[in-house]
């Protein structure tokens, strides 16, 4: 009966305490160089999964057309293309300094597979403790749309959109 209880204040008292401690402290990896913690990604991986499943429009309201997919490139290149590159052009300074690195939309894999609404729901909420802030309240839900139906359709797009969207970013 004694190692019960001795279990049981263990697993409620002694095991978060020390949770507490590695995080009071100082342990925590919290520097965008240093390695996450076990279970990290994974646990962040799950809760987002979960939340796009339950909450991500399963339809758009805007049409994939040239003219939504053109719009879509202007409000990417001001507002994402720093942290998520621009196709055929090296990452930024600032994508290279986070953690967790923003993924390249147009290297490898990107968001093409992705259904628009995920990236909608992305754009519009933004990823906690990934530096992917919301745009809701920045942008217009139409301009969130046209983002993620050119994300959702880079594969597809005219060459007149990818001229547009490959131009180097001007530094100022």
């Amino acid at each position: 009966m004694w190692k019960v209880i001795a279990a049981f204040v263990v697993g409620l008292i002694v095991l978060p305490l020390f949770g507490w401690l590695y995080f009071r402290f100082g342990y925590a990896p919290v520097a965008t160089a240093a390695s996450p913690m076990p279970f990290e990604k994974r646990l962040a991986h799950m809760a987002l999964n979960a939340r796009i499943e339950k909450e991500a429009p399963k339809n758009s309201p805007l049409q994939p057309t040239d003219d939504n997919y053109l719009a879509g490139t202007h409000i990417y290149r001001a507002n994402c293309a720093i942290c998520h590159g621009l196709p055929g052009q090296p990452g930024s300074p600032t994508s290279k300094g986070m953690y967790p690195r923003p993924p390249q939309l147009f290297k490898g894999h990107g968001v093409t597979d992705d259904p628009p609404g995920e990236t909608y729901w992305k754009v519009a909420n933004g990823i906690r403790l990934t530096g992917m802030p919301a745009y809701t309240g920045a942008l217009s839900e139409t301009e969130m749309w046209q983002v993620s139906l050119l994300l959702a359709n880079a594969d597809k797009i005219s060459t007149q959109v990818r001229s547009v969207l490959q131009q180097p970013l001007k530094e100022d």
